[in-house]
């Protein structure tokens, strides 16, 4: 019986493969950078598309190999906020969820969501809009209205000295496609920013 590779393996597994491709040690001579347009194909580098799409091809074989073999692609992430700590599992950016691993990300849901609402509090919160390259203010309710609509979160912390930044990202779908468009309408993310009174948001 051949060994079933580990999560912590696939990643370490992809994080080589990466660096072997942004060096140019794989490529994938069939991909070409052409869209039609002179004007755009001039600037568009042929080994860049080479080494992008080769790691690609290679990610989604590891995704094949998850499915396959039930890898999960579940790890746990340790979050700490005003002596308030959290443990909550994510899905690895380079990796796909499986239907259990959905489960573990929906029952975590709540508790994080209750981490959020304790070291959130009186805090003004931000709703990334035009791809995150702008932020609408919000408020409680309406962060209660997508929280309904949607499966599973993760947070993340910007802090130094006087600043604090919280982000809420709150989503559907498969997680490494909620960040972008790639995976819509099927996959996708709204993220919550909460900052101190007076502040805005900079991530």
């Amino acid at each position: 019986m051949s060994k079933i590779y580990s999560t912590e393996e696939l990643i370490h597994i992809l994080n080589e493969e990466r660096e072997a491709c942004l060096n140019g040690k794989r490529l994938n001579l069939k991909a070409t950078p052409a869209v039609g347009n002179p004007v755009i194909d001039c600037f568009l580098k042929p080994e860049g598309i080479q080494k992008f799409t080769a790691y690609q091809n290679f990610k989604a074989t590891i995704h094949d190999y998850q499915r396959e073999n039930l890898v999960s692609g579940i790890v746990w992430r340790k979050i700490t906020v005003q002596g308030k700590t959290l443990q909550f599992p994510f899905v690895h950016e380079q990796l796909i969820a499986l239907p259990y691993d959905f489960e573990q990300l929906k029952a975590a849901k709540i508790k994080l969501l209750e981490f959020w609402d304790n070291v959130t509090t009186g805090m003004d919160l931000y709703l990334s809009i035009n791809s995150g390259k702008d932020y609408r203010r919000i408020c409680v309710a309406e962060v209660d209205a997508i929280v309904q609509r949607t499966e599973w979160a993760c947070i993340w912390k910007w802090e130094k000295s006087s600043f604090l930044e919280m982000l809420l990202q709150l989503g559907w779908g498969q997680p490494s496609e909620a960040g972008d468009r790639r995976g819509w309408p099927q996959s996708g993310s709204e993220n919550i920013h909460a900052v101190k009174p007076g502040q805005r948001p900079i991530c």
